[in-house]
């Protein structure tokens, strides 16, 4: 039996890899210089780690040093692509695309605009978690500023068609947003085959810490900071630098980039084992989301019969989800499932699995065994 509790919550947040930890404890309390520093060797030392970092984050996307802003988190970078291109058009065009199933992070932002002036389109998408190419070309006006998509979802884990997006948005010269906070390290990302302009990423879903991300901000791109107050990151966002995090936000896209495939391959491995197991020894389970165009680490299951938050109590030895982190106190249902066309029901009986970098055999499948466990009890005591 391995050690509990067995973590299968990789959605929501990763420990911190030991090869990126490593890389970040220098930066507490032995070279903690403040990179604005200019005029002594603190400053120069903590000015060159933060420039490693932005090329190692660079490298990972296909994108240019000068090109990557650090953030606080992927929130922020959300907030500051969506806000900062609308203020640059204010006044003159004013219409946003994004998708229903973006996280609170997009969706919010987008609500604030509409109450400032600004129109919004929200394209649905189809029963696998995917937009219709054919419905956001018909959504595109003479007055759309900026489409917004995320590259892969983070509860139900579909990756959308970016480098066909891309395309068709660029070539009705609007620019492209993407939220790729759950591909980047996952799968390979490439701004330039995607035609993005702008693009969210974060550290702490990827083997980094919390409390650090980036935008990317292609060159020429115009955005209007969000927070003033000293001119860092190129007049994009002020605030003294996290170093500790901005460096380990470097290792670990250095990491990925480096063990991406080989990864993605073991843990699609055991995603596959975990699903097949389940299957073959449940009926009336269903798996939400396209099976083809799928990040390797996620599994969404609807089981029917059983509310997933009363599983979720018989299976407290073991870390799974019912929807987003960041809405997971809410017992509304996912909108992300409504979308697919779950009813609200079937919504609130459905799990999301996230595996990871150090998720193990042994505990795949003794979280499948003790998941088909608990819904068989919880069968018998509520269905007729």
């Amino acid at each position: 039996m391995p050690a509990t509790p067995i973590y299968l919550d990789y959605h929501a947040t990763t420990p911190v890899d030991p090869r990126v930890f490593r890389a970040m404890e220098p930066f507490f309390a032995v070279r903690f210089g403040n990179p604005a520093s200019s005029s002594h060797a603190f400053g120069w030392e903590a000015a060159k780690a933060v420039q490693q970092a932005r090329t190692q984050v660079a490298a990972l996307i296909g994108a240019q040093a000068h090109e990557i802003a650090f953030t606080s988190g992927a929130t922020e970078s959300n907030n500051l692509a969506i806000k900062g291109v609308a203020d640059n058009f204010r006044g003159r065009k004013a219409h946003v695309i994004t998708t229903v199933i973006e996280h609170s992070a997009v969706l919010d932002p987008c609500e604030r605009l509409e109450r400032e002036g600004f129109a919004v389109t929200r394209l649905g998408v189809d029963g696998e978690g995917r937009i219709r190419l054919q419905e956001l070309e018909a959504a595109l006006r003479p007055e759309t500023i900026l489409v917004s998509i995320m590259a892969a979802n983070n509860e139900i884990g579909v990756i959308q068609d970016m480098p066909r997006i891309g395309a068709l948005v660029h070539a009705r010269g609007v620019l492209l947003h993407s939220d790729a906070t759950q591909a980047a390290g996952k799968i390979p990302v490439d701004v330039g085959a995607w035609q993005v302009d702008l693009l969210s990423l974060s550290g702490h879903k990827m083997y980094g810490p919390k409390g650090v991300g980036a935008l990317y901000v292609k060159r020429g791109t115009a955005v209007c900071c969000q927070q003033d107050g000293g001119h860092h990151e190129r007049g994009l966002r002020s605030g003294t630098l996290n170093v500790p995090g901005i460096v380990g936000l470097g290792a670990a896209a250095a990491v990925a980039g480096g063990e991406m495939e080989e990864e993605a391959r073991r843990i699609g491995a055991l995603r596959d084992r975990l699903r097949d197991r389940i299957l073959e020894r449940l009926k009336n389970v269903r798996v939400n989301g396209s099976r083809e165009h799928r990040l390797a680490h996620n599994l969404h299951l609807t089981l029917h019969g059983v509310e997933a938050e009363t599983l979720m109590m018989s299976l407290q030895e073991i870390a799974v989800s019912s929807g987003s982190a960041c809405t997971s106190a809410a017992r509304s249902a996912s909108h992300v499932l409504l979308a697919l066309g779950l009813s609200d029901e079937e919504a609130h009986q459905s799990l999301r699995f996230g595996l990871g970098r150090f998720t193990t055999a042994e505990e795949v499948d003794y979280a499948s065994d003790r998941l088909v466990e608990a819904v068989l009890q919880l069968r018998e005591l509520t269905l007729p």
